[in-house]
């Protein structure tokens, strides 16, 4: 009888570990809620910066690609009203614009007369503008590329912590269980990884769309600026 239960009380403290550490038992197989599940308490934060990044990549991204939406034939109408001396009608159809080129040409277009100095200038300062609001809260993405795999290392952490404090406080133990309690602890880790990588490219992602939007003011300005000098050749 005393050595029946020497041969079942390991058996059944391995899987009392295992069960209190979310580990599967062997032949098992864990679906994908169940295998975040595993990664513990540490999950919860980590779920909160994906729903962050998703909120504000979305939010940018939205604002950046309005913001990059212009007739194809606004300047060529701006250059037809300048050159014909119709500065009323170019300035309220950059008014009537909602778009930064044409919050950047509008002020130009106020500035008609003062030297072209003054006018890029001034019309450089709105381009600022323009682009830091463009910019706005597209830096959470940075942070949270940065901070998700730390999240994800420190889960592991915990984990193995927790997992070896366990075992030694039954004292029994297998490479069963230790290598099963790794792998759970493990998930914490990829998931911050593919959470601040995802992070990362959104961020380049949208910097890339505010730089196409700053060339097309940029292009915008000196087109502006050549109409004005244009009657001066």
């Amino acid at each position: 009888m005393k050595l029946f239960f020497l041969q079942v009380a390991p058996d059944s403290l391995n899987k009392a570990l295992a069960s209190q550490h979310g580990i599967p038992e062997p032949g098992t197989q864990m679906n994908l809620w169940e295998l975040l599940l595993a990664g513990g308490w540490i999950m919860l934060p980590l779920a909160l910066l994906m729903v962050i990044a998703i909120f504000f990549f979305f939010e940018r991204l939205i604002a950046i690609r309005n913001a990059g939406k212009l007739d194809y034939n606004f300047m060529s109408i701006i250059r037809d009203h300048i050159v014909t001396g119709n500065v009323t009608a170019a300035r309220s159809l950059a008014r009537n614009t909602f778009n930064p080129v044409a919050r950047m040409i509008d002020k130009g277009l106020q500035r008609i007369g003062k030297p072209i100095e003054a006018i890029e200038k001034s019309m450089e300062n709105v381009g600022k503008l323009e682009i830091y609001k463009m910019e706005r809260n597209i830096s959470v993405l940075s942070l949270i590329a940065g901070i998700a795999p730390m999240f994800g290392f420190l889960g592991t952490i915990v984990g193995m912590v927790q997992l070896f404090y366990g075992i030694s406080a039954t004292g029994e133990y297998t490479l069963n269980t230790i290598a099963g309690g790794i792998y759970t602890k493990m998930i914490t880790s990829a998931s911050g990884l593919i959470i601040g990588l995802l992070a990362y490219v959104g961020y380049n992602y949208l910097n890339a769309q505010i730089d196409k939007n700053v060339n097309q003011m940029e292009s915008a300005s000196a087109e502006f600026i050549d109409v004005l000098q244009e009657p001066t050749k």
